[in-house]
């Protein structure tokens, strides 16, 4: 059985962004990621997704985004960029590697591949991210909805629901995104608990990524203090919020229930819907630690600002909130990852 330094589990923003930082430590990790390309959950999100943050704010350590730093990135272009970082990565990256579990084994881990094979590693870093559990709450009579329930992770592009009756759940990023974009194709109402709340992109001629950094926001730890993460801001450039002040989608709050294709509506009314799409976020997927203790009873790890309170050598790159409101973002995940692998070295170094 092979051993390593330290094993990353994920070859994303989040791994990379890790094995830069544990490089930089004169440490030799193994990125084990599930698909065939270093470029983590990116590949599989809808085909319109552009950042809202501009490529200048939108670099991982060691390699700026190239190309004009004001613009807004599509989707291949982060891709693009990932895979040209994990190439000029100097680190072992291994593709099409599935870790199935991991374990305690005498001071380190032990991980199980999927495959049968199994690697010993002095320390692991959990860096899998979230697309590959989406969230889906329970909802009125969900389960028994008659017509097609998917979920934001399996939506694509709005051709395949032309002229169809749609319902977004969410009022986030992704929920208004996918909202305006079915409503140029569709009969689409944006269904949440809570209002849509709009950010504008730019103020004062600069985006809002700009003021972030300037003020120290963007790298305030508030994720020590936060137990659930506070509703999200929609940042908008204007075109979301007159789409939806324009009706298409129209807002309004959760359905009170469902009846075979029928959705009632709050105010009592009822109607015919085809499909239903969740953009209701996502939960860590760390099922892999599941046996080793590290998480609660609804699979939440226990951290401190990505050090783990149960394991020393175990610690997390990519949570939301998990030390800012950028923790999980391109720009955010290098600053994790130094303050991760600053006190694994020193844990390693002790032992």
């Amino acid at each position: 059985m092979k051993q390593v330094d330290v094993a990353v589990i994920g070859g994303g923003q989040s791994g990379l962004a890790a094995g830069h930082s544990l490089r930089a430590r004169g440490l030799a990790p193994v990125v084990l990621e599930a698909s065939g390309q270093a470029a983590g959950s990116w590949p599989r999100y809808y085909d319109s997704l552009t950042l809202f943050s501009p490529a200048g704010y939108s670099s991982l350590p060691g390699m700026p985004f190239d190309g004009n730093p004001d613009r807004y990135p599509h989707r291949d272009e982060v891709v693009a960029y990932l895979l040209r970082y994990a190439e000029h990565l100097d680190a072992d990256i291994r593709t099409g590697t599935r870790v199935l579990e991991v374990r305690a084994d005498n001071g380190g881990f032990r991980l199980g591949l999927e495959g049968g094979e199994q690697l010993s590693a002095r320390a692991v870093v959990a860096a899998s991210g979230t697309f590959g559990r989406p969230h889906r709450p329970e909802l009125p009579g969900l389960n028994g909805f008659a017509c097609t329930v998917l979920h934001a992770a399996d939506y694509r592009s709005p051709e395949p629901f032309e002229g169809q009756r749609v319902v977004v759940v969410g009022a986030g990023n992704s929920a208004v995104q996918i909202a305006a974009e079915l409503g140029e194709r569709a009969r689409v109402t944006l269904a949440s608990r809570h209002p849509v709340r709009f950010a504008r992109q730019r103020m004062l001629g600069r985006d809002l990524h700009w003021w972030l950094a300037r003020t120290g926001l963007d790298t305030l730890p508030v994720g020590r203090f936060l137990r659930t993460p506070p509703s999200q801001l929609v940042i908008d450039n204007g075109r979301y919020r007159a789409a939806v002040e324009a009706g298409a989608p129209d807002r309004r709050p959760m359905f009170a229930g469902i009846d075979g294709a029928k959705v009632t509506w709050a105010d009592g009314s009822t109607e015919e819907v085809d499909t239903i799409v969740l953009a209701t976020g996502y939960r860590p997927d760390l099922g892999y630690l599941a046996g080793l203790g590290a998480l609660d009873s609804h699979g939440h790890p226990r951290h401190q600002e990505g050090t783990s309170l149960t394991h020393p050598g175990l610690a997390y790159v990519g949570l939301e909130w998990q030390r800012s409101l950028s923790s999980n973002s391109l720009r955010g995940v290098g600053r994790d990852a130094a303050r991760i692998t600053r006190r694994l070295a020193a844990h390693l170094a002790s032992i």
